[in-house]
């Protein structure tokens, strides 16, 4: 799909991988059903509860190694995971990504979320062009200008992903407190954020025989 590319530089920079989890790595709280109208006709709609703060931590050196060596093996695990706001993982996925991070030095797949969070924040405002830290509103920009340039995605698609960013430019993530992880992440980027795989390029025509 055209639009893959605009919405997965977005979403490249969250790195938690936690589809159907908390920021604490449990199971995420699905909101509770409204009573019946009769139960409480004059009760106000209440409000959506919000997703948990990101708990800011300084990262280190042994973090990074830790992600990077993880990350492939946690893709192809929470690849497998249902999607929706009412998908329940299977317990045997959860225990499978409790012992594949535990195996690349995490205490938890919780302390995985915590990490992969920090990283996935800062990765959220490095230019993916010069791997400069520009902060998430910059790149969110860039990324609808360049999209509203391109006249190869279909109109509807671009639509789609127009609106998806402005969404998120319109929620923007919180600072970085920790100003180290910064320059760590992006000394790090191209290990985080591997290079996707080149198109094959096409076959040279065979030589003319010779009569």
């Amino acid at each position: 799909m055209f639009t893959k590319h605009y919405v997965t530089m977005l979403g490249a920079a969250c790195l938690a991988l936690s589809v159907g989890y908390g920021s604490d790595g449990a199971l995420a709280q699905q909101p509770a059903k409204p009573q019946a109208a009769k139960e409480a006709p004059k009760q106000a709609a209440q409000p959506a509860p919000q997703q948990p703060e990101l708990k800011q931590i300084a990262l280190t050196e042994q973090h990074i190694a830790q992600m990077v060596a993880a990350q492939k093996d946690v893709e192809e695990l929470t690849a497998k995971l249902p999607e929706g706001p009412n998908a329940k993982p299977d317990p045997k996925l959860t225990a499978q990504l409790e012992d594949t991070v535990k195996k690349h030095g995490f205490a938890s797949f919780a302390e995985y979320n915590e990490i992969a969070d920090n990283v996935g924040l800062v990765l959220s405002g490095v230019d993916p062009k010069t791997k400069a830290y520009v902060g998430p509103e910059a790149v969110i920009k860039a990324q609808i200008a360049e999209l509203q340039a391109d006249k190869k995605v279909p109109a509807k698609e671009k639509k789609a992903a127009l609106a998806e960013l402005n969404a998120a430019l319109k929620s923007p993530a919180p600072a970085v407190e920790n100003k180290a992880n910064i320059d760590l992440v992006v000394a790090n980027y191209d290990k985080l954020v591997p290079a996707p795989a080149a198109e094959p390029a096409p076959a040279a025509p065979a030589p003319a025989r010779k009569k």
